[in-house]
């Protein structure tokens, strides 16, 4: 029985395996209508300034609308980080307002990687993150670079992790012992 002189034991240090964030590849369509929003304003105020002499200038502050978009979205995209450590998958988000979910390794079910064609043509892939948390029971990470060495690295320490906590995960099916569905 432990007593207030028995010292804690020391626990694993934890330590860093990858760290990441989305691609910007992942907003290419979104980026590219602020080109064409960018473009429409800019022609729609050259017309407006010919046809009225030179005051359909201010069209043109129109711009910043497609600007501030995609300063945004690139932002927010930016502001959104991944860490995979020994022990946890920390998300980090917000641009103003700053949000960290933790995601415990041995709480990790299962985990798919998916390349879609445009995205590896740029080296590119989704994984999700099938767990038991309670707060994140499905995490997807989009467009992240190396999806395959990413996922190889937190296979390993997702068993390290159960190992080190001796934890197993149970399948419960709907089927019993003699092969009859159970209701």
């Amino acid at each position: 029985m432990p007593t207030e002189d028995t010292p804690i034991p020391a626990s694993v240090p934890e330590t860093n395996l990858w760290s990441g964030h989305t691609s910007q590849w992942v907003h290419f369509w979104y980026y590219f209508f602020c080109v064409l929003l960018a473009a429409g304003i800019a022609v729609a105020a050259t017309v407006f300034g010919l046809a009225t002499a030179g005051v359909g200038a201010l069209g043109y502050l129109a711009l910043i609308i497609p600007l501030l978009m995609w300063v945004f979205r690139w932002w927010a995209t930016k502001c959104t980080t991944y860490e995979l450590t020994s022990q946890r998958l920390r998300i980090r988000a917000g641009i103003l307002n700053k949000k960290v979910d933790e995601l415990e390794l041995f709480r990790v079910r299962d985990y798919t990687m998916e390349q879609p064609f445009l995205l590896r043509m740029v080296g590119l892939g989704n994984m999700t993150l099938i767990t038991s948390d309670a707060t994140t029971p499905t995490l997807s990470m989009r467009a992240i670079p190396g999806v395959e060495v990413v996922r190889e690295k937190l296979r390993t320490a997702v068993q390290n992790e159960r190992d080190r906590k001796r934890v197993r995960q149970m399948d419960v099916d709907s089927v019993d012992d003699s092969g009859g569905a159970l209701s």
